[in-house]
């Protein structure tokens, strides 16, 4: 499919930043848009786009890519980047691209983390969530992690988010490889936000926490998702 690139530089002053988002759109006018946390590294979300919008499965949108940034701080639960991500990124997104329909988070790892962490404090953001291996660090399940600098800070979000007891409810969909240390935090965050009334999907599919891994897993779990959030 013939689509056009283009970047679109991103002032961030909540975190004193600045990125450019490398952006897909379809040759077809969308208000619709796919927001990808560690987006220029993400394998295989390029092509997985043009598939499934060239096949008809899914709707015609925008893909976002965004670059990491500082990514061990930004991607860590830190409320000055999900402020930065609704008040900053999106307004100037929504400008640029003409947006106004539905928009979903895409995010593996910390950058799974951090979407949720965002949805969670600005819940009009995201119309649904895509998360792969997220680092969702329990202090019970966890420990080999707290080493990690912002240990306290993730740990604390995940504890509120496992205590909760509603949320917005969106369409979230999770994938973990089954011989990833991740895979118990995914199992306790995917129970608690079906208890808070989110639709939630947890696919266990083979490999670990890697690229490959996450390649794989986009078709038939990321087409669902999307097809739940923009149909």
């Amino acid at each position: 499919m013939a689509g056009r690139w283009r970047d679109i530089p991103l002032a961030l002053p909540a975190v004193r930043g600045r990125i450019d988002a490398r952006v897909w759109s379809p040759p077809v006018p969308t208000d619709r848009a796919v927001l990808v946390h560690d987006g220029p590294g993400y394998d295989g979300i390029v092509a997985f786009t043009e598939q499934v919008i060239d096949s008809g499965r899914v709707p015609g949108y925008h893909l976002v890519l965004l670059p990491p940034g500082d990514r061990l701080e930004w991607y860590s639960a830190s409320p000055a980047y999900a402020k930065a991500l609704a008040d900053d990124a999106l307004p100037q997104l929504t400008a640029e691209l003409g947006l106004g329909g539905p928009v979903v988070g895409v995010g593996a790892s910390l950058g799974a983390l951090a979407m949720l962490h965002a949805q969670s404090r600005h819940p009009w953001m995201f119309a649904g969530l895509f998360l792969q291996s997220g680092s969702f660090f329990r202090p019970e399940l966890d420990r080999q992690e707290s080493g990690f600098a912002r240990w306290l800070r993730v740990v604390r979000f995940t504890g509120r988010v496992i205590r909760a007891d509603h949320g917005p409810g969106v369409p979230i969909a999770l994938t973990c490889g089954t011989v990833e240390e991740n895979l118990a935090n995914n199992r306790e965050m995917a129970a608690a936000l079906g208890r808070q009334g989110y639709t939630v999907d947890l696919a266990e599919v083979h490999g670990g926490h890697d690229r490959a891994s996450w390649r794989a897993a986009l078709d038939p779990h990321l087409t669902a998702l999307l097809q739940r959030a923009f149909m």
